[in-house]
C-alpha cells in the first residue's frame, strides 16, 4: 500500500511556519513507500482546499523516477530537476513550491498528494494542475495523501 509521510510534521498537524510564505518558504520533506512494482513514475500535488477563492494549487512535482522514494527539504524551483522530475506552475503563478500563506483566520489544510503512475506523462515543465491532472488520468494506480494544518494570525 503506497503511503507518504514527512520528518517535518505529522499528518493532520501543524506545518511549521518554516515551509510558509511567513518563514524560508522552503518545501518539506516528504517520503513514501509501498510504489507499487508497475509504477513508471510519480507526481506530487500540494493543495489548499480552504483558500478563499477556491482551490489554491501550491506545489506540482511530476514524472519523479520510480526508484525515487523521497522529496528533500528545500527542493529547487527550477522547471526541471537533477533527477528529471518537472514542476508545474502552481496557483500563484510561480513554478515549483508556494509556500502557505493564507489570510488570517481560520485554519486551513494543505494536502500533499502522492500518485503513482503507470507511465511518464507527456506534458512541458511548467505546466497548470489541470493539463497534469488530464495527462495523468487513467493513469493513476496508487495514491496517497498526507495534509499539514497552517493558521496565520494577525501581529499586534
Amino acid at each position: 500500500m503506497l503511503t507518504i509521510s514527512s520528518p517535518d510534521f505529522n499528518n493532520n498537524e501543524v506545518l511549521p511556519a518554516k515551509f510558509t510564505g511567513e518563514g524560508q518558504n522552503i518545501s518539506p520533506a516528504l517520503n513514501w513507500t509501498g510504489i507499487p512494482s508497475n509504477t513508471a513514475s510519480l507526481a506530487v500535488i500540494m493543495d489548499d482546499p480552504d483558500a478563499p477563492t477556491g482551490l489554491f494549487t501550491h506545489w506540482i512535482i511530476f514524472n519523479i523516477p520510480p526508484e525515487c522514494n523521497k522529496l528533500p527539504q528545500a527542493v529547487k524551483t527550477n522547471l526541471l530537476l537533477e533527477d528529471g522530475s518537472m514542476q508545474g506552475k502552481n496557483t500563484a503563478g510561480t513554478i515549483g513550491y508556494y509556500g502557505p500563506y493564507p489570510p488570517p483566520g481560520p485554519a486551513h489544510r494543505y494536502q500533499f498528494n502522492l500518485y503513482a503512475l503507470d507511465k511518464m506523462i507527456d506534458v512541458k515543465p511548467g505546466t497548470n494542475r489541470k493539463e497534469v491532472l488530464d495527462a495523468m488520468q487513467s493513469h493513476i494506480i496508487a495514491s496517497a495523501m498526507i495534509t499539514g494544518i497552517y493558521q496565520r494570525t494577525v501581529k499586534q
